[in-house]
């Protein structure tokens, strides 16, 4: 996905997973309140629109399921930064992912070009069981050690690292890599430069 800083920098991210990219509309806590979007059904339809799914279904999506989708959401988070700093999942977070994913899920389907394509009937309810299966499929999966929170002190987009080492340390190169790299010289220079 292509995220916009709040300076204004346009950089790609890579979350390696559905349920992590979810995590970009929002969720608990004074950082992640602060981006906000599932207050509202458009917000998800946008979300839709540019994760992993697109070209996303089109989604009817009720007050309950958009309220249903920001709990699991919410539960992602809780999980996800558990996961990264090596923690115990609450069981309470567990049992909402499990008892979305036991739901029917978006169908896919392929159109003769070789497309992807949407069965009909796509809910917020079927979304919601999509994503916690992604959950469950990251949670569980060869990738479940390699959930981490970006490298800057000053950033707390999540990801998973599926590059093959598995050392990715940052959200995206161009951002926070950046960043990183560009430091390190002027510390390197200035040490250089007194010497």
């Amino acid at each position: 996905m292509t995220l916009q800083h709040r300076d204004g920098q346009r950089f790609r991210f890579d979350a390696g997973a559905l349920c992590l990219e979810l995590l970009l509309t929002g969720g608990p806590g004074p950082v992640a309140s602060r981006y906000e979007v599932l207050d509202r059904v458009e917000g998800l339809l946008d979300w839709v629109r540019r994760c992993r799914l697109a070209p996303g279904p089109d989604l009817t999506v009720t007050p309950a399921e958009l309220a249903a989708v920001r709990e699991l959401r919410d539960a992602l988070w809780r999980l996800a930064l558990a996961r990264a700093g090596g923690e115990g999942y609450d069981p309470g977070d567990l049992d909402l992912v499990n008892g979305a994913a036991a739901g029917a899920p978006l169908a896919a389907l392929v159109r003769p070009d070789g497309t992807r394509a949407w069965a009909p009937g796509a809910t917020g309810t079927r979304l919601l069981a999509t994503v916690a299966r992604d959950a469950v499929d990251l949670l569980t999966g060869p990738h479940a050690d390699r959930v981490r929170v970006c490298g800057a002190a000053d950033c707390f987009l999540v990801f998973a690292d599926t590059s093959r080492p598995g050392r990715r340390r940052w959200c995206s190169m161009e951002r926070c890599g950046n960043r990183h790299k560009v430091r390190a010289h002027r510390s390197r220079t200035r040490t250089e430069d007194e010497a």
